[in-house]
């Protein structure tokens, strides 16, 4: 039978098991995936150690992942989109750490040959949260932007959609990532005391928006570097709310497809880099979330059937 991986209860990696299940059934609107592969995002392993629980309630035994990579299986009532054989990529209805998977039709788009499957399920999640925080952000051609977070997996891709669209970027980061950022088109500066001075010896112009993807304390000094809170937006400090400034609660916004269309483009151009950090079988699933949860890396991890 067909294997996925379950957790029964909220922990450590640890919890999770791979299990024999029966291949699900597409229902209206819905196809079921042949997965080739799967990206992790820091969302998955914090909804496994239970930290997201009022925010996602799921039903234990529960299903992992959403970025998804594959091959249409079977179709569901209602699908004209799709058919059997077609190579697709977005974001499953149903744990994607698994041999199968059901997805809505709308929320995948066609894989490009030359976008292998491991780069291909590492874009939903990331790539159309960044898509989707700098439509929010408002940015214009010639402004700068100043991500917080840069090389992690959000701060990576939008750096360069945001390079894509004519803007300045700075990006903070440890300094061992700061070759990194380079090669994507950031300006990097590094965290700690000094950041402001750093910021502005960095963009004398100013700074037009911030996108904080850090939680690490910096929204006085970014609203002090925008002068206006509404041109800051936080994925993480939902505690600062009150200060006026954006917070995004999550997902790609109103169209995931447009998104990844946009960001299949730039692959394709060769003006959009995905680096893949490590690919492991169904069995080594925790080590991927354990990978996530306690590293630094730079690229993105993917579970592979």
């Amino acid at each position: 039978m067909p294997r996925t991986v379950q957790f029964a209860e909220y922990g450590g990696p640890d919890v999770l098991t791979v299990v024999d299940t029966a291949p699900p059934t597409p229902g209206p609107g819905q196809v079921r995936l042949r997965v080739r592969a799967a990206g992790l995002n820091p969302i998955d392993w914090k909804i496994v150690a239970g930290f997201m629980r009022d925010v996602i309630p799921i039903d234990l035994p529960a299903g992992v992942g959403s970025d998804v990579a594959g091959i249409v299986d079977a179709v569901g009532p209602g699908v004209t989109e799709w058919v059997v054989g077609d190579e697709v990529l977005g974001r499953s209805a149903t744990g994607a750490f698994a041999e199968y998977a059901l997805a809505a039709a709308s929320e995948l788009i066609g894989k490009p040959d030359g976008i292998g499957w491991e780069v291909a399920a590492s874009l939903a999640g990331a790539g159309g949260t960044a898509h989707a925080v700098l439509e929010e952000l408002g940015l214009k051609t010639g402004e700068t932007l100043l991500i917080h977070a840069a090389a992690g997996g959000v701060g990576t891709f939008a750096v360069q959609l945001a390079r894509a669209r004519g803007v300045n970027v700075i990006g903070t980061a440890s300094e061992s990532n700061h070759d990194y950022l380079r090669s994507i088109g950031a300006t990097p500066v590094r965290y700690g005391d000094g950041l402001l001075e750093r910021v502005r010896a960095a963009a004398p112009q100013g700074v037009d928006a911030v996108l904080d993807a850090s939680g690490r304390g910096e929204i006085p000094l970014s609203v002090e570097l925008t002068g206006n809170p509404q041109r800051v937006l936080t994925l993480v400090a939902f505690d600062q709310a009150d200060t006026g400034i954006q917070v995004h609660a999550g997902g790609a916004g109103a169209s995931l497809s447009k998104a990844l269309d946009d960001i299949v483009a730039l692959i394709t151009d060769g003006r959009l880099q995905v680096s893949i950090t490590g690919a492991y079988p169904l069995e080594q699933a925790a080590a991927a979330l354990d990978a996530s949860r306690t590293g630094h890396a730079t690229g993105k991890i993917v579970v592979v059937p």
